[in-house]
This record gives structure tokens, C-alpha cells and sequence, in this order.
């Protein structure tokens, strides 16, 4: 988990804040967009138009996308960290489209910290340039010009356990 390693490097605390992708009806890997904690839906409405998806399709999605964070709440907890007048540090491993990080970040904004920072190790450079403008200052050493995924960047990339994110999180 990156945010453990960013967390000790700096000698600072881990938190978490939830989020859930909204995905196209057909694929739920092919993000349309993502929801926040507080129920704040970020959606991609270029793309959505693109798509001719119908509303009530993409209410669908939303609806379907809050139901799994309301699951991983259960799982994890709710309690946003406590963030105003700090400097905090949003990490994720890695980033494609960037719906997920991006609604994360506005949601952390909305909380007042004295500074936003954003951590990926990859990412490709459009999305990173998005994610600047939701961040006061954005980390990211490999912006790859042909990405394709996160997990490409790695020499392994499984998929991380509830078990073992609440182990990480109990350090």
C-alpha cells in the first residue's frame, strides 16, 4: 500500500478516504466517473455523451457504486481523518482515467486542508494534468506517453485484500 511507505518516509500518519468508480453499464472497469464519501458523484459527462448513455442508466451506476462504498464503510469505517489546517498527502499506486482519485481529492478539499498534495508513482501525463488542478501540488515521476495500465508499472500488481489494507491501516 503506497500510502503506508509515503506515511513512514515522512513520518506521518495513514488515513484512508473512500471512494467508488462509477462504471459503464456494460464494464465496470471503464470508469464514467466515481462518488465520494459524502455522496458527491464526479462524472465524466463528455464521456457519458460520447456513450449516449441514458440517464437513468448512469443513475443506475451511481446508485450501484455508492452501495460498494456503503460495503467497504462497513468494512473499513467512515470516519474521515481529520484533515482541516493540515497538510495532507493523498497517495494511490498508481492512476489511469483518474475518476477515483480525482473525486477523492475534491472530497479532501471540501475538508480544508492548509495544503493538497497528490502522490501517484505513474500515471499517464493527461490525467496528471487533470489531477494538478484538484491538487496544490502533484507527485509523479513516470508519466508514461503510451500508458495503458497501472499495473504495467509493476513487477507485481495483485490485487490487495480487505484483510490485509486493515492490517496496514492497524500500524
Amino acid at each position: 500500500m503506497i500510502a503506508a511507505e509515503v506515511a513512514a518516509v515522512l513520518d506521518g500518519e495513514v488515513g484512508f478516504v473512500l471512494a467508488a468508480k462509477v462504471g459503464a453499464p456494460w464494464s465496470g472497469e471503464l470508469a464514467i466517473g466515481a462518488v465520494a464519501p459524502d455522496g458527491v458523484a464526479l462524472l465524466d459527462e463528455p464521456m457519458i455523451g460520447r456513450m449516449r448513455l441514458d440517464p437513468t442508466e448512469v443513475e443506475g451506476e451511481v446508485t450501484r457504486s455508492l452501495g460498494e462504498l456503503h460495503r467497504r464503510q462497513e468494512v473499513f469505517g467512515s470516519e474521515a481523518p481529520q484533515v482541516a489546517d493540515r497538510v495532507v498527502v493523498v497517495a494511490d499506486d498508481g492512476v489511469a482515467t483518474g475518476a477515483t482519485l480525482r473525486a477523492v481529492l475534491g472530497y479532501v478539499r471540501r475538508l480544508e486542508p492548509r495544503r493538497l498534495v497528490c502522490a501517484v508513482p505513474v500515471g499517464p501525463p493527461a490525467t496528471i494534468d487533470l489531477l494538478a488542478y484538484e491538487s496544490d501540488e502533484i507527485v509523479c515521476p513516470m508519466q508514461p506517453d503510451r500508458f495503458r495500465a497501472v499495473g504495467e508499472s509493476y513487477d507485481s500488481f495483485p490485487q490487495t485484500s480487505d484483510a490485509e489494507v486493515i492490517a496496514l491501516l492497524g500500524r
